[in-house]
């Protein structure tokens, strides 16, 4: 082959780098081994206000009235002309005419190896100026919109709580003992509704931590239905572990009702004991159980009509897709609430012993 066919497939693979950089609708610059443009495609000029015919023959350094001429940037890109370095996904900021600095990537590629004057680059530019403006503006929005939802849990709180407050002064007024327990049943209900909002709203992650939520429940319950906490106590056993918020909103109201109906049935006339509510398992699978050592199911609990509390549990057992197990708990009596990996919605039971709330 005579050297004229070698310089004859230079200039065809230049008229090919050409013709594909002036027609890329991604801004590019084809650079040679001094860093000087050879050619900007109509949308780099279009972009960035680059008269075409003045770019060419410029250093990339000289565009812009000299704004591309950072030190770093710089060096990059000598250091890629020379082969020490590739430049993927360089972020740059660039100082528009107005002012402004625009978020740029750059990515930087040698064409062709050689002597010095075959050395061309390939400048890709990409423009994620408005795309951060909008990411950085939906984070606001997002930062906003959960402080609100806070604020809002906040405030369901404080207003269940002064419903509650006023729910235990009627109690201690009225004469009538059933009304009494009425409306410290109907108090307890709305705290844990109460704590539960206040925990929502400290939860930075979404997820509610299980542990120190059913804690706090249980003392607030302890507080407004437990006169001795001596002689009657409540346990707390639970894994470490976060839930899903909605998901305990049904626990937190299955625990209260539960504790409630052991509070009412497993120890009369001023009988000492202890209530253990626990929580062990993750993910898709877990037991909630509570068990007292009182008295024990009646020899007849089967033949029970089920009251408010049992309609509660079982309707909120069944959101859940898990399933009530009653068990006689020698002594006393253990509830559990039980939803396996691949539960589907519970049907309501039928020839198991019903909890009486």
């Amino acid at each position: 082959m005579t050297a004229e066919g070698p310089r004859a497939a230079d200039d065809a693979d230049m008229s090919l780098a050409l013709a594909m950089v002036c027609a890329s609708p991604t801004p590019l610059l084809l650079l040679d081994g001094d860093c000087r443009v050879i050619a900007a495609s109509a949308s780099f000029c279009q972009a960035f206000e680059v008269d075409p015919r003045a770019a060419v023959g410029q250093p990339i350094f000289a565009l812009g009235a000299g704004a591309w001429d950072l030190p770093q940037l710089r060096s990059l890109i000598e250091a890629t002309a020379s082969g020490d370095a590739t430049i993927e996904s360089y972020e740059l900021d660039l100082d528009g005419p107005d002012g402004a600095v625009r978020k740029l990537v750059l990515n930087v590629r040698k064409l062709a190896y050689g002597d010095r004057r075959q050395t061309r680059l390939m400048v890709a530019v990409a423009d994620e100026t408005q795309a951060r403006v909008m990411a950085a503006r939906g984070r606001v929005l997002s930062e906003k919109n959960a402080l609100l939802v806070q604020e809002m849990r906040h405030r369901i709180a404080n207003s269940l709580q002064i419903i509650a407050s006023v729910m235990m002064l009627n109690a201690r007024r009225t004469a009538s003992e059933e009304t009494r327990v009425h409306l410290r049943e109907a108090h307890s209900r709305v705290m844990s509704v109460a704590e539960l909002q206040k925990q929502l709203a400290a939860s930075e992650e979404g997820d509610v931590a299980i542990r120190p939520y059913l804690t706090r429940l249980c003392q607030t319950i302890t507080a407004s239905m437990i006169g001795d906490p001596e002689a009657l106590s409540i346990g707390v056993t639970a894994d470490e572990v976060g839930i899903d918020p909605d998901v305990s909103v049904s626990l937190g109201l299955i625990v209260t009702e539960l504790v409630i109906n052991a509070l009412k049935h497993a120890f009369p006339g001023g009988r000492a004991g202890r209530i253990e509510v626990s929580y062990a398992g993750g993910g898709a699978a877990w037991r909630l159980s509570v068990s007292d050592d009182g008295v024990g199911m009646p020899v007849n609990a089967a033949r029970l009509m089920p009251g408010l509390g049992t309609s509660i549990v079982q309707a909120l057992a069944g959101q859940l897709g898990a399933r009530v197990e009653v068990a006689d708990a020698h002594p006393g009596t253990c509830v559990s609430i039980v939803r396996a990996a691949t539960s589907q919605p519970a049907p309501t039971l039928r020839n198991e012993p019903s909890v009486e709330a």
